[in-house]
């Protein structure tokens, strides 16, 4: 009944209210994805130059990740658009709502998609390769949810990609290094979207979707915590492998504090300071990349 009154009135409201339906549809009023995708992508464009990256890369690269983030959202309100009415944090998105259709929802992650994509054209030809599988994981991503039972494992190859994109942009080649980047943003994507998941883990074991939370069961808070483990494990190596020097080894010993922190907060599993929780890792991503910078510029 809420989905359908919604939809009766759509036609009623203001060009003000619709403008802000498309914000909150493309997540632009809560730019905690946004940021989070984007530090990965910054430490690959920095560790990549050995120093601050090409100005236009930055841009193009920075500019890119707004536009991807808002595509994902969108089509990931399309994909939910029948579970988010049950779900008490989404169920006034403008898609469950009927402010926003479907169609439109799909107009507006085609048409965002296609402004990343020219974007990047200046770029070379290694980097516009990588952006097709790049474009697949966000389109794919919010489908996982029906049927894998690890859909932040998912997310995390998703939200990784902006870093060998970044290292072929800035170098023209994808070294092993990258890729070690890589599965240790992996691991941070699980740690933090499982976070994210504890939020909705009642609603979400009533709709019978898959996540993280509910794969891990009675473990989930202790899987956080492994997941930032080897998070920052994998991230000492590369350091090690890419002769990082003190301030950089001193990021991640903040950023451990930070995660100590984060377990008092999910060690409950109280679903506020969960969400809370999810947004602390904005720290976390600003932390190493301040000890990047400060590290190249050492």
């Amino acid at each position: 009944m809420h989905l359908i009154n919604s939809t009766m009135t759509t036609t009623n409201i203001t060009f003000n209210e619709r403008l802000a339906a498309y914000a909150q549809l493309t997540r632009l009023n809560k730019p905690i994805g946004i940021l989070l995708l984007l530090w990965p992508t910054l430490w690959g464009l920095w560790l990549a130059a050995d120093g601050i990256p090409d100005p236009m890369i930055l841009v193009i690269f920075i500019l890119g990740t707004i536009l991807m983030r808002s595509a994902g959202c969108a089509m990931n309100d399309f994909a939910d658009r029948r579970i988010d009415p049950h779900v008490s944090r989404t169920r006034n998105r403008p898609l469950a709502t009927g402010i926003i259709s479907p169609r439109e929802a799909l107009f507006i992650a085609a048409g965002l998609s296609i402004c990343a994509f020219l974007l990047i054209l200046p770029l070379n030809w290694l980097t516009i390769q990588l952006s097709v599988p790049a474009l697949f994981l966000a389109a794919s991503y919010p489908f996982t949810k029906r049927f894998f039972a690890m859909p932040q494992a998912y997310l995390g190859i998703a939200f990784s990609f902006g870093i060998p994109m970044a290292f072929a942009a800035q170098t023209g080649t994808v070294p092993p290094i990258a890729w070690l980047l890589v599965l240790a943003n992996l691991f941070w994507v699980i740690a933090y979207d499982t976070e994210y998941a504890l939020v909705d883990l009642a609603d979400d074991l009533k709709i019978d979707i898959k996540t993280s939370a509910i794969t891990f069961g009675q473990f989930n808070v202790i899987a956080v915590m492994l997941c930032h483990l080897i998070f920052l494990s994998l991230l000492a190596y590369a350091g090690l492998l890419l002769q990082r020097g003190i301030w950089f080894y001193g990021a991640l010993l903040i950023v451990l504090g930070l995660v100590m922190i984060q377990y008092r907060m999910i060690r409950d599993r109280d679903p506020a300071l969960c969400f809370q929780a999810f947004l602390h890792n904005n720290r976390v991503g600003a932390v190493i990349f301040v000890g990047i910078l400060l590290d190249t510029l050492a």
